[in-house]
């Protein structure tokens, strides 16, 4: 398992925890200043908020020497559904958020040029690349109502079915969850029947066969215990079928409330190298779930390259679709399709 408090601080360059990052100081006790609300929609001990969120947030803690509080409020405790968490940050009923852009379809365009077939390399650099493309073209635009933390992704989506899935036709007729507009239009052109809901609502989902087979990454199997309830798990070597989108954001009054000192706290903790460290821990995080599966006698499909050639080949009209649905927008999807990739090139040392 990974140890996130300790990977993160070295990932992000930063000096040993103080007693400042549990709210103290050298003279005791001492209450913080600014209370800061952070929701999401996992469970506390999923990998994003015990690998990436708390680590954060006891370093920002730190670093502000305890005038900082961030009070964590997982699996949606301040109410409503996960595709609601956005609208929480805008409103100031969370003062900052963890969510997919995904799950309000058609809000966020521009961010799901990352979610194309076969797009992504590996988190990390494509994570900086979403950041530095954000920069760019979305933090101005999509995300123009919040103060944007950090853009990230996680590692290679793969296929978890009830029945063995390897190629292409072995996807007709099958009930499938995917995350996002594209994953399900992705699907839906693969000859699946998409079934859109948030992730928590999947092993239920599976139990109770309202779905066939889900795609999520391997660190979300753990928590949600998917490789109890399938049996056959499609990788695509060293491709990535998919990813899904993360924002971290924070509500722009709250941010702008703040004195400066303590803005430059959080904006020491924002913007690429968060987001670059997050996509990587993310990715880490796929492995001890993995083991697990193999451990307890999995189906792991290992796809070859010439398999994995055919399913580019089925999945390329739903690149095309898209950039000409963002072209007719005036979003200019060729140009961002070419500059995601020369990105994710660069960030990749390719």
């Amino acid at each position: 398992m990974i140890n996130g408090r300790r990977t993160f601080l070295h990932l992000m360059g930063a000096t040993a925890l103080t007693a400042a990052s549990f709210g103290l100081t050298a003279g005791g006790a001492s209450a913080a200043e600014v209370t800061l609300r952070l929701a999401h929609f996992l469970p506390a001990q999923a990998s994003v908020p015990n690998n990436v969120l708390k680590p954060w947030a006891e370093k920002i803690e730190a670093e502000s020497g305890g005038r900082i509080e961030i009070q964590e409020f997982p699996a949606m405790q301040l109410g409503g559904k996960p595709p609601e968490l956005y609208d929480q940050v805008v409103d100031g009923v969370a003062d900052i958020i963890w969510t997919l852009p995904g799950y309000t379809p058609g809000r966020f365009p521009r961010t799901e040029v990352f979610e194309l077939p076969f797009t992504m390399t590996n988190a990390e650099a494509t994570s900086r690349a979403f950041w530095q493309l954000g920069e760019e073209t979305m933090l101005d635009e999509d995300f123009k109502d919040v103060k944007v933390l950090a853009l990230w992704m996680h590692g290679p989506g793969l296929i978890h079915s009830k029945e063995p899935i390897r190629t292409v036709e072995d996807l007709n007729g099958v009930k499938l969850r995917a995350p996002s507009r594209i994953t399900n239009q992705l699907f839906a052109n693969l000859g699946a029947t998409p079934v859109g809901m948030p992730i928590p609502a999947v092993p239920e989902a599976l139990s109770k066969g309202v779905i066939d087979a889900t795609v999520i990454p391997w660190e979300v199997t753990g928590p949600l215990k998917v490789n109890e309830l399938v049996e056959n798990h499609t990788t695509f070597g060293d491709d990535a079928l998919y990813t899904a989108t993360f924002v971290i954001a924070m509500n722009k009054d709250r941010y702008e409330s703040l004195p400066d000192d303590l803005k430059a706290v959080i904006d020491a903790n924002s913007g690429l190298e968060f987001s670059a460290m997050a996509g990587k821990l993310i990715q880490e995080a796929d492995a001890p779930p993995r083991d697990a599966a193999i451990a307890a006698g999995a189906n792991i499909i290992e796809l070859s390259p010439e398999e994995v050639a055919e399913w580019k080949a089925a999945a390329a009209p739903t690149t095309d679709a898209w950039i000409a649905e963002m072209d007719e927008k005036g979003l200019d999807g060729t140009g961002l399709h070419n500059r995601a990739i020369e990105l994710i090139e660069l960030n990749s040392g390719q």
